[in-house]
Parts: C-alpha cells; sequence; structure tokens
C-alpha cells in the first residue's frame, strides 16, 4: 500500500476510529473537527481549518452527520486558496441527491468525489470489518484506492456514479432498521408470555428469524443493558427517511418504508440522540 498525506474531516464515533486505522495504516494523516481537538487519533495532526486540510492533503475523507454538512465542508475544500486536493471521499450517508449534488459543485472547481458510505459500526471500524461500498469513475477509484484500504480490508466499489453507493447504503439501512424494530416487537411479545431473552436469542439464532439484530445489536447491547453500538437513533431516522424519499422518487413500493420510518421517527422525537439500540424498550413500552 502508497501512504500518503491524507486529510480527514469530521472526527465523531465513527470518524475518529477510522482516521486512527489511516493512521495505523501508514498514512501522515492531517484531521480536523468543528468541535475541536479532544478526538484527534495519537499520530495524526490536528488542523486549524478545512482549508488547512485542503491545503496539505491530495485526498480528503468526509465523516459527517449529514448531506447538508458535508455540501458545506465541500464548498470550503473548493474554495481553499492554497489547495492541494484532488478527490474528496465522502463516507458520511448523504442520500442520493446529496451525493449528486456534492459530486457536481466538487466537479466545478476540478476535484473528484467519491461516494464511499459505510457499514458495520464503530466496532466494524476498530476490527477493520467494516464495509465501505463506494461509487466514482474508474479513474477516481483508482487514486483512492490507498485510502480506502487504510479505512477497512473490506471494500467493494459498487457503481461508476456518486449516489450509486448512497442508494445501496439507504436500502442496508432499512433493512438493518426494520429487523431491529421488529425484533424488539417479536422479543417484547415472548418476554410478555415469560419467554426468557436469552433463550429467545439462541433459539432464533438458529431458526429463520435470525437477522443482524439478533445476533449482534440484541445479545451484545440489548440483553446486556449496554446499549453502546455508537449510533444514535437520530441518525438512523435520518437515513430512513433518505431512504424513503428516494424509493418515491423512484416510483418504487414504500408501504413497509412508511411504516419503518413512522416508528424511527417517533423514537427519535421522544429520546432524541440515544443509542439506536434503545429502539427495545421504546418499543417494549410503547
Amino acid at each position: 500500500m502508497t501512504a500518503m498525506t491524507v486529510g480527514f474531516v469530521g472526527l465523531g464515533n465513527m470518524g475518529r476510529v477510522l482516521a486512527a486505522n489511516l493512521v495505523a495504516s501508514g498514512h501522515d494523516v492531517v484531521a480536523y473537527d468543528v468541535s475541536g481537538p479532544d478526538h484527534c487519533p495519537d499520530g495524526a495532526r490536528f488542523a486549524a481549518s478545512v482549508a488547512q486540510v485542503a491545503d496539505e492533503a491530495v485526498v480528503v475523507i468526509f465523516s459527517l452527520p449529514d448531506g447538508a454538512v458535508s455540501g458545506r465542508v465541500a464548498d470550503e475544500v473548493a474554495a481553499a486558496a492554497g489547495r492541494l486536493t484532488t478527490h474528496v471521499v465522502d463516507t458520511s450517508t448523504v442520500g442520493v441527491p446529496g451525493a449528486r449534488s456534492i459530486d457536481a459543485r466538487l466537479a466545478d472547481a476540478g476535484v473528484s468525489y467519491i461516494d464511499a458510505p459505510v457499514s458495520g459500526g464503530v466496532a466494524g471500524a476498530r476490527a477493520r470489518t467494516l464495509t465501505v461500498m463506494y461509487a466514482g469513475s474508474e479513474a477516481a477509484c483508482a487514486v483512492v484506492e490507498p485510502v480506502l484500504a487504510g479505512l477497512s480490508d473490506r471494500r467493494r466499489r459498487v457503481g461508476e456514479r456518486p449516489g450509486m453507493a448512497q442508494a445501496l447504503k439507504l436500502a442496508n439501512n432499512f433493512l438493518s432498521a426494520t429487523a431491529l424494530a421488529a425484533t424488539s416487537e417479536a422479543v417484547a411479545f415472548g418476554l410478555s408470555v415469560g419467554l426468557d431473552m436469552g433463550t429467545m436469542l439462541e433459539v432464533l439464532n438458529a431458526s429463520s428469524g435470525q437477522s443482524a439484530a439478533t445476533t449482534d445489536k440484541f445479545p451484545n447491547h440489548v440483553h446486556t443493558g449496554r446499549y453502546a453500538s455508537g449510533f444514535a437513533n437520530s441518525l438512523m431516522s435520518k437515513d430512513i427517511g433518505l431512504y424513503l424519499g428516494a424509493v418515491e422518487a423512484q416510483g418504487g413500493p414504500s408501504a413497509l418504508g412508511r411504516v419503518t420510518a413512522s416508528v424511527w421517527e417517533r423514537f427519535a422525537a421522544a429520546e432524541p440522540g440515544v443509542d439506536f439500540t434503545r429502539i427495545f424498550p421504546f418499543v417494549q413500552g410503547s
């Protein structure tokens, strides 16, 4: 793998781990977060601004909360007076129209945009089992491949146009959110008739009801009472809203999407910002 100076903007729960992975992979990392340097990983240099990151790094990675923030940061990169940046890799979930808009804005400044959302959670990022699904031109993806390799051992190019990876990420999160909400209802029902949660999970995981909710989220966060997956319910609600909007824009089926979106909207409104695995006590008490 070819080491290089890599810029990183956004050091939240996911971003700080991904930036640390780049450091561990041998890259020189210059990072920025609006909240300050507290979460800058050891071995990385903290920049004073997005412009400084753009002035020092050919490739800049975003790990930001939504498309509006990614768009603003992209504009700052494009406007940097001494910009060295030629490629932006956006690991944020920004939605299909968001990715297309950012791509067009950066293209006007001569910067290539690679749409590269991730799935697998903070634990997956630490274990380097996080899936990086990315879309962009063959030439642009070839330039950033050493950087993507620094993020995770699991990477897949899924399309040639920004927005395509977003579509796959939103479909993935819709399935994840639906499974977690449905499992919460099923487990609440089982507990109401006297079943033990541990017993339920053992049987479900040996049966056709198995999912990431029963193999990971429930045993590791719900049954243990940890509720510490590192992903907020408000972000999941945002992602499902993006999914539903994208499906309806395509004229696709959305009956289940509307139900799932409603559940997560109500949960995020009732307990804003809590870990998304806390949907179980929310559903159980509804």
